[in-house]
């Protein structure tokens, strides 16, 4: 799957995520997690691409459930209802879909805040400034749905209090998340130190991306029967 970076777009956008990755590291974060992009078959199909884009996530980033963010200096602010996967072991380039299954210890609701901040069809400056990535907050989790289970789970995504549609396959605007898992494992340890336990992958929007007017006050995604996150805004 880490043929993805034979793309040029690709290579040169991740290597410049990289340096500022270690840039960050180097200044005291520490990265928590990963994140995948662009996973939607439409997007991949504009921006010709055949594995989702991958990003890094740090402790610094983290929200907890319920903050109120300020809007106020972002260019195009988004937010993005998601599944966490948390990883309870390492897992190494070309694992299998049972290897991925086994590392995955649970499961849980994300909401990732992103800006907008280049044009969204160009790959390398997409990749090089981590996929807009300005906060993630994280729900619940539960232990119970090792493996990435989702059958009988419920996503309901709420908007400023107004439904926002989800379909009833969580999986259809992400893609596989077995798959996001072993393409993920695949990019962390071509790039990076691979896909290490303890960390967790954010696996795409539920839904289209959020765009978020001046007056937005709330998102909320509960992940029924696991639990809930929110953000608001002031």
């Amino acid at each position: 799957m880490s043929d993805t970076l034979n793309d040029p777009r690709i290579a040169e956008g991740m290597r410049a995520q990289m340096a500022l990755r270690a840039k960050h590291l180097a200044e005291g974060a520490r990265q928590i997690g990963w994140k995948v992009g662009f996973g939607a078959p439409a997007a991949m199909e504009k921006l010709k691409l055949t594995a989702p884009l991958v990003g890094f996530l740090l402790d610094r980033a983290r929200l907890a459930s319920g903050t109120a963010v300020s809007l106020a200096n972002w260019q195009k602010p988004a937010a993005e209802a998601e599944i966490a996967v948390y990883l309870g072991r390492d897992l190494a380039a070309h694992a299998s879909r049972d290897e991925a299954h086994a590392a995955i210890a649970s499961i849980g609701p994300a909401i990732e805040l992103a800006d907008i901040d280049c044009p969204p069809d160009d790959v390398r400056a997409i990749l090089s400034g981590d996929i807009f990535q300005r906060h993630v907050l994280l729900g619940p989790r539960d232990a119970t749905r090792s493996g990435a289970r989702l059958d009988g789970l419920k996503a309901r995504v709420t908007r400023s209090g107004a439904d926002v549609p989800v379909p009833a396959d969580l999986q259809a605007n992400t893609g596989d998340l077995l798959d996001i898992v072993r393409h993920v494992a695949d990019v962390a340890a071509a790039v990076a130190d691979g896909l290490r336990a303890g960390e967790f992958i954010i696996c795409g929007s539920l839904t289209p991306p959020m765009l978020l007017g001046r007056d937005e006050r709330e998102i909320e995604l509960a992940l029924e029967p696991v639990g809930a996150v929110s953000v608001r805004f002031h």
